[in-house]
């Protein structure tokens, strides 16, 4: 088959949407699909264009087997909700020539559309009715329900027409994926009908990503002792995380010398959160950037609890991405999450780990104490178990393929 695959973010990207597209579409080239990518220059986290990118407008390269187009794109130094508009926006518009071309290419039999932004499906569903092919619009993040709700977007017109757009691209398109049940179920409240939609879940390399002893972990890298318990949040330091409380919650272990927090990655929170942490004096607390991807099981592995964190609004909007590589090499997690979401029910219902009422500080700090007490074995057994049944990257992957395969035929 060939495949035209649209994302903003896509590899090298080390984290988020872009490290899945990456890896989705290089193994479809593996399974000598024709494969060509349509997205940006590498920044995110970091919310800065990666330095072999930036003086490079439209250009195409060939990566692992799939042939990627990228164009240019405002990446704003400090992210608010307007910038991030003109940001999406300006990676849309600036599409418009790569889109043009493909329209006198031979057509594509499929067209992969990864949401956010959500107005990306646009250009993908024009090419779709011209060329007579099917597209799949595949959502990461509900992005504009998560705007209305974190209330980062409070225009209702703004929002009234957001909300349409979306509805055109989803009710337009041949399939509907999406990465959890409640963000499949918050799908189907729109209107969307069942037979349209699709289950395609995150991922892990269950063989890369496997549990290290804590000697083959980064502590001696880290100038980290070996009998300290470590607190792990690894990841987008952004605003849906609700980082600041856990700034909070170190201060209530200030006392405690033993037990430090280890905040890995970058975001447009990371500032503020350091601001708090030095305006607090906690020396519990240190933050490192994003490591390599060959690092991440040896970073994993320093980790004796690590965070999945989310504000309560965010509640099935997201899936946070970090939580199959967690799962995958056997760590314990606390997970902040409501009751019967989707992100509540597999760690809650498969006992991986502890789940608390999100942008709670006193909970948060009590489920980390009872972690310092307790035999978390059992639980790392049970994580790993998990991934290797639930989570394995081929196995999803070649479900993935068969269905796709099942539209265009």
């Amino acid at each position: 088959m060939k495949l035209f695959i649209y994302g903003i973010n896509y590899s090298p990207e080390l984290t988020g949407i872009g490290k899945y597209t990456g890896e989705m579409s290089e193994w479809l080239a593996e399974q000598k699909h024709e494969v060509e990518v349509f997205t940006g220059k590498p920044y995110y986290p970091e919310w800065k264009v990666h330095i072999d990118y930036k003086k490079k407008w439209w250009y195409t390269e060939k990566r692992n087997g799939v042939l990627v187009h990228r164009v240019p794109m405002y990446v704003p130094n400090k992210l608010n909700s307007l910038k991030r508009m003109l940001h999406e926006f300006s990676f849309v518009f600036n599409l418009l020539p790569f889109w043009f071309m493909s329209l006198f290419q031979k057509k594509a039999d499929i067209v992969i559309v990864i949401a956010p932004p959500f107005h990306l499906g646009l250009l993908p569903l024009i090419y779709s009715k011209i060329k007579n092919t099917k597209i799949i619009y595949h959502i990461q993040d509900l992005q504009v329900d998560a705007a209305k709700d974190l209330g980062m977007i409070k225009n209702k017109s703004l929002l009234s027409v957001m909300f349409g757009l979306e509805k055109l691209i989803m009710n337009q398109a041949n399939k509907v994926s999406t990465i959890s049940t409640g963000m499949k179920n918050k799908i189907l409240q729109k209107g969307v009908n069942s037979e349209k939609t699709m289950l395609f879940p995150n991922w892990v390399d269950t063989n890369f990503m496997k549990p290290l002893s804590q000697e083959e972990s980064m502590r001696f890298e880290l100038n980290i002792k070996q009998d300290d318990f470590v607190v792990m949040y690894s990841g987008n330091l952004g605003e849906k995380q609700g980082l600041e409380n856990l700034i909070y919650v170190a201060e209530k272990f200030k006392s405690e010398k033993h037990v430090l927090f280890l905040i890995v990655g970058s975001g447009g929170n990371k500032e503020n959160l350091i601001q708090q942490t030095s305006l607090l004096n906690l020396s519990n607390v240190k933050f490192i950037p994003l490591q390599a991807h060959m690092k991440l099981p040896s970073l994993l592995a320093t980790a004796n609890v690590h965070l999945v964190l989310q504000k309560a609004a965010a509640s099935d909007l997201v899936m946070p991405s970090k939580l199959t590589g967690i799962l995958s090499v056997g760590g314990y997690c606390i997970v902040a999450a409501l009751q019967n979401t989707h992100l509540y029910n597999v760690v809650k219902l498969n006992n991986l780990g502890d789940v608390i009422e999100p942008d709670n500080i006193q909970l948060l700090y009590d489920a980390i104490k009872n972690a310092i007490d307790k035999d978390l074995t059992p639980y790392k057994i049970r994580a790993r178990d998990y991934a290797i049944s639930n989570l394995n990257n081929d196995k999803l992957l070649s479900e993935f393929e068969c269905e796709i395969s099942k539209i265009v035929n």
